[in-house]
């Protein structure tokens, strides 16, 4: 009697894969459209652009998606090439059907198309790695080495969350060169010896200045802010931190529930410490978000690899004065906080104290610095500008004047 459902069942799923392919001729998914852009001048050359897709579909009038800064990175990694006289093809960067019919000048993709174009392009295209995190065997082994660490501390085996797959690993090899977010990246990549353009990200918003923060209040309260892979971002060494210093305050905002097994192993912090709140995901476009950073005076992120984590440039941008990670990647000044030297439990905990000890008129300073720093290095604009710096020592670095 069990064979008879299973076999239907069988048949369905047969016939449901089927169906899929046929409707994906006629409406395929948006991993797998073109979007086709032209310069408003002569055309000088034509670059393939592997990133995302999606903000060159939105209608006109339709709100800019900022689910993450990469759909604005892509936007204006298209215009700098139209400024400069190139047609793009923009593809995403999972499009694994997309196959070059043309001789394209540039060649920019984050890596997980890398190995499979590079060899089907004209040999004198520039093939960029455009680096968006760290190399992904230094990625994957250091969020190993926490989760052993976390398994050795807790005596429980937490699942990976951030893994990168090993089929990435060999993109920066087929590339002419890479860009990089930050000075940590870049070491991760040293090894295969190519040419580097540093770019810092942007934030996805800014906020003002907040002139009405009260830094003798806050100074004991601290915030975590992070996505998915709670221990790959060393929420569990927060957590371990904060619950040995009751007369310290730490609010944890993050999709926690959505790691059943890290939320199992971490109730006690995370739900019953009293100096340990735990809101779960936040908008950062919000009211909410806004008024948490006022009763905060600085933000905590030891992660253990990022190529240029979006988390703490957003902190920044809040006037928040951080305490994070090298391998955060953001290259903040000693004028903003000193970067922990190592991300041990009692690290954090002599990074917060010492902290919360400065008086409130050095408090506001290093608000302030964390503030303008983000505001000098961290924008669309400043983006945009610094991209275009680099394609024209790219143009200059690859004599590209005598292909055009």
């Amino acid at each position: 009697m069990s064979i008879i459902p299973k076999f239907g069942i069988k048949v369905l799923q047969l016939v449901y894969g089927a169906l899929e392919k046929v409707l994906e001729r006629f409406n395929p998914p948006i991993r797998n459209l073109v979007v086709s852009l032209n310069p408003d001048g002569p055309v000088r050359g034509h670059v393939l652009l592997s990133y995302r897709i999606e903000l060159f579909l939105q209608r006109a009038g339709q709100p800019v998606p900022t689910y993450h800064p990469s759909w604005v990175i892509t936007e204006r990694m298209a215009r700098k090439f139209l400024d400069f006289g190139y047609t793009v093809d923009v593809i995403a960067n999972e499009n694994k059907s997309f196959l070059p019919k043309k001789e394209y000048t540039f060649f920019i993709d984050t890596r997980m198309n890398f190995e499979r174009l590079a060899p089907m392009l004209n040999k004198d295209c520039v093939k960029i790695l455009h680096a968006t995190t760290a190399h992904p065997y230094f990625h994957n082994a250091a969020e190993a080495k926490r989760l052993m660490a976390l398994q050795e501390r807790k005596h429980v085996t937490v699942r990976s969350r951030r893994f990168m797959p090993v089929r990435d690993a060999v993109a920066v090899e087929y590339a002419d060169c890479l860009t990089v977010p930050s000075e940590f990246c870049l070491q991760t990549f040293g090894y295969a010896n190519k040419p580097f353009y540093l770019v810092p990200y942007p934030a996805e918003f800014v906020y003002p200045w907040a002139e009405a923060k009260n830094f003798e209040s806050c100074r004991s309260r601290f915030l975590w802010l992070g996505s998915a892979g709670m221990v790959h971002k060393g929420l569990d060494l927060v957590l371990e931190a904060f619950a040995g210093m009751p007369e310290y305050h730490l609010t944890v905002c993050g999709p926690v529930a959505k790691e059943e097994d890290f939320e199992r192993v971490y109730e006690q912090e995370l739900y019953h410490t009293s100096n340990i709140h735990t809101l779960g995901w936040i908008d950062i476009d919000s009211p909410e978000f806004v008024n948490l950073a006022l009763q905060c005076v600085g933000f905590v992120y030891p992660s253990c690899s990022e190529g240029s984590a979006g988390a703490v440039i957003t902190c920044l941008h809040a006037g928040l004065i951080p305490i994070i990670s090298r391998e955060s990647g953001v290259d903040v000044s000693k004028e903003v906080n000193a970067v922990l030297e190592d991300c041990s439990i009692e690290a954090i905990q002599d990074a917060v104290r010492q902290l919360a000890s400065c008086s409130t008129s050095e408090l506001e300073r290093k608000s302030r610095n964390a503030w303008e720093f983000a505001r000098a290095n961290h924008t669309v604009e400043n983006f945009e500008k610094q991209y275009g710096i680099m394609l024209e020592k790219i143009m200059m670095d690859f004599q590209m004047g005598k292909n055009t």
